[in-house]
């Protein structure tokens, strides 16, 4: 049964951080593989814009250091990644969007029997799906602002505005606040892509923006993070540009926020009905909007966090007491506690004269 802790939970947080340190005198030697490439199309932004020190790669890094694993970055784009995660003892993926956090890469790791952090196939590949997300977000009865899917043709303007955003992806990558009419059309394409994907149409909420972080602990403890509101100082919201920061202009502030009691209950039993109705695992991030009238609204799930050193879930994870390298080992320690993923598959093999399949020109 899972337990649900807050930040009043102080004393037993720290008894399950400390459990951690314990399990961490066990693991030297600890082979991970950290999975980070330019994959998906808000990975490839990472990979090229995002300053070195700033990403989670590089933090996830110095963590695995000082856990004393033995670490090596996996870039799937490159031959013989799967060889060489099979042959890891437990799998870290930094990869987000497509195939990196939308079950996919989850089924091959099941496929090959390695232990791996984070949610499964069907947890990871229905908060990936925004459209998905927000059907079942109803089904559990979590308000979230009305929407409608565009799938090509004249969209019609109800005269409101509306956040234009890809069904697929982070990072804000593809996403328009749109107030007119006359702009809605370029969003629509812009967030279609040459693929033209179907869009989801958002109702703008204006308010406060909430994100909750959640982590597995010890002992079937999930801790529930303080909301932190985020604000964007130099933009309509919280866009692509913002999270990377590539000028390290420090143009979004992220705050512990005072709320009232009845609205911080809302916020922890609608993260909790979302982790146990989707069967999150490991870590997620739910984020929020508070409106102007104090209404509650979820925006989405994100079930592989963005973990730089700065990153809105390491600072609420810090306001319960824990450490970045405390994350990561919970992660991990979630991974390889887990009963495995075991049926009657063969052990895969490989050859270096394996032939691969070359991208088309």
């Amino acid at each position: 049964m899972t337990l649900f802790l807050d930040s009043n939970s102080g004393a037993a947080i720290q008894r399950a951080a400390q459990a951690l340190r314990d399990w961490r005198q066990h693991q030297h030697g600890l082979k991970v593989g950290l999975v980070y490439g330019p994959v998906s199309a808000e990975d490839r932004l990472y990979h090229s814009k995002c300053p070195v020190e700033q990403r989670s790669v590089t933090a996830l890094a110095a963590a695995l250091d000082e856990i004393g694993a033995r670490w090596k970055v996996l870039n799937p784009c490159e031959r013989g990644f799967i060889e060489e995660l099979a042959g890891c003892d437990v799998a870290l993926s930094n990869l987000h969007g497509p195939y990196g956090e939308d079950g996919r890469l989850q089924g091959l790791l099941d496929y090959l029997r390695v232990p791996y952090c984070g949610s499964g196939v069907g947890a990871s590949a229905v908060a990936a799906d925004k459209v998905l997300c927000k059907r079942v977000m109803e089904s559990f009865g979590v308000p979230t602002p009305g929407w409608r899917v565009w799938s090509g043709g004249v969209a019609e303007w109800r005269g409101q505005a509306v956040m234009v955003k890809p069904p697929f992806g982070g990072s804000s990558v593809g996403m328009a606040l749109v107030r007119d009419a006359e702009t809605l059309p370029v969003a629509l394409a812009d967030a279609a892509g040459d693929e033209g994907n179907a869009v989801l149409i958002e109702d703008y909420i204006a308010g406060v923006p909430l994100t909750v972080g959640l982590l597995e602990l010890p002992g079937g403890n999930v801790v529930i993070f303080p909301p932190l509101a985020t604000q964007a100082t130099e933009a309509d919201f919280y866009d692509a540009d913002t999270k990377l920061d590539i000028d390290s202009r420090r143009s979004v502030i992220v705050t512990a926020v005072e709320l009232e009691p009845d609205v911080l209950s809302e916020i922890a039993g609608h993260t909790m009905a979302l982790w146990q109705g989707l069967g999150l695992r490991g870590s997620a991030r739910v984020d929020f909007m508070l409106s102007g009238d104090g209404h509650l609204f979820a925006l989405e799930v994100n079930s592989t966090p963005g973990m730089s050193r700065d990153s809105n879930f390491v600072v609420g994870a810090a306001m319960v007491g824990l450490t970045h390298t405390d994350i990561v080992l919970a992660m991990l320690h979630e991974a390889l506690t887990r009963p495995p993923y075991d049926v009657p598959l063969p052990t895969p093999a490989f050859a270096s004269s394996t032939p691969t399949r070359e991208a088309a020109v």
